[in-house]
């Protein structure tokens, strides 16, 4: 009974949000694959870098949080999605070069930290640790990998949900960074 009225009232609450939805603008762009045209009037969205696009999520967003502040009972909900959600998550371990590799989240951390150990009997070691590369946890591990020989690990990472990539390399015998950043 109580989640239905919870429910009740959430959705209560999302159509009046969507009434007074902000609009977006549609273009006119249509591409031909395969013979069949396909209409893509929000393309000008793509485009992640523009001040129009920039313009759009600054609007979506102010609306957005306008109708999220007005929700009674946000706070309840995330205390109560914050309890489900904490709990302590690990991957599978897998095998490079000797050595086992495995992710581990305690449970309220942004990302997952990157462990290794170099055998059975040794203690994990933190390898990376993407939530210390930004004060807000923003950043997050978009590739790695880990050379045949175990000397090296390289990884790429994005801030937000930016596009931009940023590759790292570490070498890992002594855990020392070098000095190499592409940007992209």
């Amino acid at each position: 009974m109580k989640k239905s009225i919870f429910f009740t009232l959430l959705n209560l609450y999302a159509l009046a949000f969507m009434a007074q939805s902000p609009t977006t603008k549609k273009v006119d762009q249509t591409d031909e694959y395969f013979g069949i045209k396909v209409s893509d009037p929000y393309r000008w969205l793509e485009d992640d870098r523009s001040k129009e696009t920039a313009e759009w999520v600054k609007m979506q967003n102010t609306y957005t949080q306008s109708y999220l502040s007005k929700i009674p009972f946000k706070d309840q909900v995330k205390a109560r999605l914050t309890e489900i959600w904490n709990y302590e998550k690990q991957t599978a371990p897998y095998t490079k070069a000797g050595k086992k590799f495995f992710y581990k989240n305690d449970g309220i951390q942004n990302q997952s930290v990157l462990y290794v150990q170099d055998d059975e009997k040794s203690n994990p070691r933190v390898l990376l640790d993407p939530n210390k590369l930004s004060t807000d946890g923003t950043i997050s591990i978009t590739s790695d990998g880990i050379s045949k020989t175990g000397k090296y690990y390289a990884y790429a990472y994005a801030k937000g949900v930016r596009i931009g990539i940023i590759l790292e390399l570490l070498i890992l015998k002594h855990y020392s960074q070098l000095m190499m950043k592409l940007n992209g």
